[in-house]
């Protein structure tokens, strides 16, 4: 069987927070990645942060042509109260996105990716940005850096049972 053709699922990688990490493989196997910000602008309510972030989930999985598995790095505790609940909206944004979109989602624990990144579970952010860059990757900030090192996890424990 030729596998080159076979598509591969679609795979979302999320680093949540203001500025969100993501990276994406695609059905083709090419990998994208950036980061997406989600400050509050002016004059807009507290909940317009999450209907942006909504909305965003909703065009990529459209230019995606669907999104199979989601995986978003889990972080169990925040230095800053402000950055604890944004995450915490955000999470329950996404999962509820997923479960409407009935999409599989995980977290994953940050150690566990920095971990599989570099081999240290409490690697630095130029540490897991280095180890992202090794793998050709052009990455722009710490953000994107965990979202692809996110993604390269997820691949590895057979996320795409395509693969291999």
């Amino acid at each position: 069987m030729n596998t080159e053709s076979t598509p591969r699922l679609v795979i979302l990688a999320l680093d949540l927070g203001t500025t969100t990490g993501w990276a994406l493989r695609s059905g083709d196997t090419l990998i994208t990645s950036g980061t997406e910000h989600f400050r509050p602008q002016r004059f807009e309510g507290g909940g317009m942060r999450y209907l942006r972030f909504k909305r965003w989930l909703t065009e990529i999985k459209a230019a995606a042509g669907g999104i199979d598995e989601i995986y978003f790095e889990e972080v169990r505790r925040h230095v800053a109260t402000d950055a604890a609940h944004v995450y915490g909206g955000l999470l329950a944004t996404l999962t509820a996105w997923c479960e409407h979109h009935q999409i599989p989602y995980q977290g994953v624990p940050v150690g566990t990716i920095k971990r599989h990144a570099t081999g240290k579970g409490n690697a630095g952010k130029a540490e897991v940005i280095a180890a992202m860059k090794a793998l050709g990757h052009p990455v722009t900030d710490d953000n994107e850096a965990d979202a692809l090192a996110l993604l390269h996890w997820a691949l590895a424990q057979g996320a795409d049972p395509a693969l291999g």
